[in-house]
């Protein structure tokens, strides 16, 4: 499944079908993206940037894949796994596009789950970030899944040619996602819930406001149908002085936390957290 058997990407210049050709893709208009030596490849233009090196930094990549390898999330990707295994059941030649991929955690976990279910034999999947740092990272993690550098705005896919998209923690492009999927296509969407990361939130910030997921009700007039919700809560037992510096440098909450906040944090021995996080599935029809 590395770029050599994805055949649904597409210049992100033209929209044209890129086709491998000597370690680059290539389209008919002769634009060419060269594949790294690591086996990704970046269809992000400067145009298409809104900033010099947009998306996380290596030091939050690194952040999230230390903290992630510890497990702790692992009940989260274990549901999302079982759910895509769920929709690909008896299907043939699907394209999986892991929006928003990060470092690979998440795609990588799934990719192997679903190897070890024998359900990915034609099954193709792509991690697209806009962080090259993550992107790096996560080709060292999978050499079998399609690593792209690039934006959920635009994703470099052909149209309706994506079946299943997940967003994991990450950021929506619903735009986007509807050009790129096919018609009874689904979006799996990962979103934190209104009490997640409740203890951690209630030392670095003085006024907690514990917020539901956007209503995707609006989506209904682009044709995007809200099919399921679910929600799952657990604790994490007690992580040390490490996992809180790395959960603490991979999310937002170390940026938008004063000083005395991320102090608080970053002092604790250790934690006991509460993950809630929500399931959503929508299909486009």
């Amino acid at each position: 499944m590395s770029l050599d058997k994805i055949h649904n990407l597409a210049c992100p210049l033209d929209g044209e079908v890129l086709q491998l050709s000597n370690q680059q893709l290539r389209c008919t208009n002769g634009h060419s993206f060269d594949i790294a030596r690591q086996g990704y490849v970046n269809l992000l233009p400067v145009q298409q940037k809104r900033s010099k090196d947009p998306g996380d930094s290596k030091d939050m990549v690194l952040a999230r894949s230390n903290f992630l390898n510890t497990g702790v999330y692992e009940p989260v990707v274990s549901l999302l796994a079982d759910k895509i295994e769920t929709l690909i059941r008896d299907q043939d030649k699907l394209c999986l596009l892991d929006a928003g991929c990060g470092e690979g955690y998440y795609t990588d976990w799934i990719v192997k789950y679903l190897e070890a279910n024998n359900q990915n034999k034609c099954l193709s999947v792509v991690g697209l970030d806009i962080s090259k740092p993550a992107i790096h990272e996560a080709a060292k993690r999978n050499k079998q899944i399609g690593w792209v550098v690039g934006t959920n705005r635009q994703p470099p896919l052909l149209a309706d040619s994506v079946d299943i998209i997940l967003c994991v923690f990450g950021f929506q492009s619903f735009d986007g996602f509807k050009t790129i999927l096919k018609p009874g296509g689904r979006i799996i969407l990962v979103e934190p819930g209104p009490n997640h990361l409740t203890e951690l939130r209630e030392i670095i910030y003085s006024d907690v406001k514990k917020t539901e997921p956007m209503a995707l009700t609006h989506l209904a007039s682009m044709g995007l149908v809200l099919e399921e919700t679910q929600k799952l809560n657990f604790k994490t037992g007690p992580i040390d002085n490490d996992s809180i510096r790395n959960l603490l440098l991979m999310t937002p909450h170390f940026y938008r936390a004063n000083k005395e906040g991320r102090k608080a944090a970053l002092n604790l021995d250790e934690i006991d957290l509460t993950v809630d996080v929500v399931f959503r599935l929508l299909k486009k029809i």
